[in-house]
């Protein structure tokens, strides 16, 4: 059960909403239902999040390697010990099937674990210097740093696995943050900070603080703020970083992913794995598949086998255990996926399955003979909808897929290891999965796009590096001659 009120963390502490200015309300996003609300932080709690990050930063980075993995390695055990809850959370505020919203509690767990394991993995280089005549006597050795207070702003699909992937590497690297979470997916973050709580991180290592878009912005303009971590939509994460001045800058942007099927492929595998990848979390997901591309020998028969699977997935009460297809966050996002739908159907696409909504909720719907600057094509549905087109060769296919201005993952189904070097080679993405769908993912590899997809890489250890700086050490020897 979620409780009635949930506090805000500032500067490690809670705040509960009768000592908050406002509270915010979290809805069941099935039934629309108020269950639970939260403190809402404001301007000024922000600027004191960031002033009590500044002054943690000393003692939070002079933690022993062990002592943050001690932090970590609690939370990992904590998680464990409240799946049901967290899960139970993220299905009600969030409104994932249940036997999703486990899933990503598991992955919460694994995320923390990498990080424990990569706090005591910090290592530097001792580099030569004595390239030339000039550089003898003189060595050389670099460590990394914590690079100083972050700020993290995270989106609603993933509300557990998302923060984790910002607020791990943070701790795990001795870098103190602020945690804006989403508005409509608060709860996850607020019981991540009650378990952070409960250990030995020092007073103003963390802040985790519900609040409105523009009270949020300061952790984009303040200058005490080092690094911004933004993951959500391409336009509010750019904004963010043309008023981010002199700090380092993150983005995680989402994208259209799309998939090549190629001849040799099995169809079977395929379609179950497109099937997955389209669908799974409503498609509310950035490396969602999106664009389907398969070889014309094979495009009939994937045609019919996906639009089979497609009508055998379950969409209902995402608290239901057979549940795969759960409502849209809010009916205002469902519309909009519909009336793409509506524009494509109005320039001559065909409806191979769904295409219906019914208040938040989408059926799954795949779509062919989509003219490709229609929004469904060109850009993010963040919706269950895929669109499928037919390709003759497989160079063909690859300019395809990097017609966009996105480039987050893209999938390959081929048995051709020429090809499978030529996509890895030409495909204007950050990431290439072989034999599967874009949508796969495992919390340690690095994970990040180009383009409008955004700026740097999350995945534990690459996280880290963006947290950290280089600090060089050059040493003299004026006893070498």
């Amino acid at each position: 059960m979620l409780a009635t009120q949930y506090p805000y963390y500032l500067a490690g502490r809670p705040v509960f909403p009768e000592q908050a200015g406002n509270t915010l309300p979290v809805a069941d996003k099935t039934t629309g239902a108020i269950v639970s609300t939260v403190s809402l932080a404001t301007t000024e709690t922000i600027e004191s999040a960031i002033s009590a990050a500044v002054a943690a930063l000393g003692t939070l980075r002079n933690l022993a390697a062990y002592e943050r993995q001690q932090v970590l390695l609690h939370c990992v055990k904590r998680f464990e010990q409240r799946q049901d809850e967290l899960a139970w959370a993220l299905c009600v505020e969030a409104g994932k099937p249940i036997r999703d919203s486990r899933g990503e509690v598991t992955r919460l767990i694994d995320t923390f674990r990498i990080a424990a394991e990569e706090s005591t993995r910090q290592t530097g280089e001792v580099l030569p210097l004595e390239i030339s005549a000039r550089a003898r006597g003189y060595q050389g050795m670099w460590k990394r740093v914590p690079i100083g207070p972050c700020g993290f702003i995270s989106p609603f699909n993933f509300p557990l696995n998302l923060v984790a992937h910002k607020i791990a590497p943070a701790i795990a690297s001795g870098c103190p943050f602020v945690l804006k979470p989403a508005s409509a997916t608060p709860i996850g973050a607020i019981l991540i900070g009650e378990i952070l709580a409960e250990t030995d991180l020092p007073e103003g290592s963390f802040s985790i603080l519900p609040a409105n878009r523009h009270s949020a912005s300061i952790l984009a303009s303040d200058p005490r703020i080092r690094l911004l971590s933004f993951t959500g939509s391409p336009q509010v994460g750019w904004d963010l970083r043309s008023r981010a001045g002199n700090k380092k800058v993150t983005l995680e942007l989402g994208g259209n992913a799309a998939v090549i099927v190629d001849s040799d492929a099995a169809i079977e595998d395929s379609a179950q794995r497109i099937t997955f990848g389209a669908f799974y979390q409503s498609g509310q997901s950035c490396i969602s598949v999106q664009r389907i591309f398969a070889h014309r020998e094979i495009y009939e028969s994937l045609k019919t086998t996906l639009v089979e699977k497609t009508k055998a997935l379950v969409v209902g009460n995402p608290k239901d255990e057979a549940t795969s297809i759960g409502p849209l966050i809010s009916e205002e996002e469902a519309i909009r996926v519909e009336g793409w739908i509506q524009s494509a159907i109005g320039r001559g696409a065909r409806v191979l399955c769904g295409g219906k909504r019914n208040g938040n909720m989408i059926a799954p719907t795949l779509l062919e003979n989509v003219p490709t600057d229609e929004p469904i094509v060109c850009r993010e549905v963040f919706g269950p909808v895929a669109v499928l087109a037919p390709y003759d060769d497989f160079d063909q296919a690859l300019r395809m897929v990097n017609e966009s201005d996105y480039g987050l993952q893209a999938g390959v189904f081929t048995n051709d290891i020429y090809k499978v070097h030529k996509a890895w080679d030409e495909l204007e993405v950050g990431g290439v999965v072989i034999g599967d769908v874009p949508s796969w993912r495992v919390d340690h590899m690095p994970y990040g796009g180009v383009k409008h997809s955004g700026l740097g890489r999350e995945g534990v250890r690459f996280a880290m590096e963006e947290m950290t700086e280089i600090r060089m050490l050059v040493i003299r020897d004026r006893y070498r001659k």
